[in-house]
């Protein structure tokens, strides 16, 4: 935990690294925030490209790979006590040995600790005791396979997964809440422990909350996952209401 004097963020402050196209971490990670932590956007440039098939979305992975230190070396000016990756496809990339990789490269670099999607969606679905899941993606059919393969690759079961196919960055951010509610109905079965959700720029942290309340199971949005392992690895135990179980309860 922080014992810093800045005197907004006495508990924590949290360097966050957004894709400069993402418009839902920022408004989601700030209504989770509890007094003492302060959230510090560092916008990762990126071109608002076309996601049509699977080579565009290797292509959004490599641009964001590129510029991502330029904007972790701007954050780190304010001198956070915290990086939180507000980007969730990367952390998946290549399995679960490349996503520990990236985590250990970015502690060295910065030498602060890092929270991460796919690392906080492990933990959470390790606190759930989750064995057998579902999955609800923005991306192409590259980005579920290496989804499914991380999950698969730490010991889950991925029973079924639905990539909505989203036609660029920005646009993710256009999904309804109607429309993934679909979705959750859509990858629900009875096998399901629980139903994650990747893709930091769908809005569903609100909506996942409440379809714990119609499924009596974990609905875990990925920036839900993110913001409560930065919280409970800073030594912030506070419970927040409205965003589900996760950050209510544990």
């Amino acid at each position: 935990m922080n014992n810093s004097t800045d005197s907004l963020g006495w508990r924590a402050k949290f360097g966050v690294l957004v894709p400069s196209t993402n418009t839902s971490v920022q408004p989601e990670f700030d209504g989770m925030r509890v007094p003492g932590v302060t959230n510090h956007i560092s916008r990762i440039a990126i071109p608002n490209i076309a996601l049509n098939n699977d080579d565009d979305f290797n292509r959004l992975i490599e641009l964001i790979a590129a510029a991502q230190i330029q904007a972790v070396d701007s954050v780190m000016s304010c001198e956070p006590d915290r990086i939180v990756l507000g980007i969730s496809a990367e952390t998946f990339w290549d399995g679960y040995a490349a996503s520990l990789r990236l985590k250990a490269e970015l502690e060295q670099h910065t030498k602060l600790p890092v929270s991460m999607g796919s690392d906080a969606c492990r933990r959470a679905l390790d606190l759930f005791n989750a064995k057998t899941i579902a999955v609800i993606t923005p991306y192409q059919p590259v980005g579920d396979r290496n989804v499914v393969r991380f999950f698969e690759e730490y010991g889950y079961k991925v029973a079924r997964i639905v990539g909505l196919k989203c036609e660029s960055p920005v646009k993710i951010a256009h999904v309804s809440e109607a429309r993934l509610k679909e979705a959750i109905l859509e990858v629900n079965q009875p096998d399901v422990d629980a139903i994650i959700q990747v893709g930091t720029n769908l809005a569903m942290a609100r909506l996942a909350g409440i379809a714990e309340t119609w499924l009596s199971k974990p609905v875990i949005a990925i920036n839900t996952a993110i913001y409560w392992d930065a919280l409970r690895a800073s030594g912030i135990e506070d419970r927040i209401e409205g965003w589900g179980s996760l950050l209510s309860r544990y």
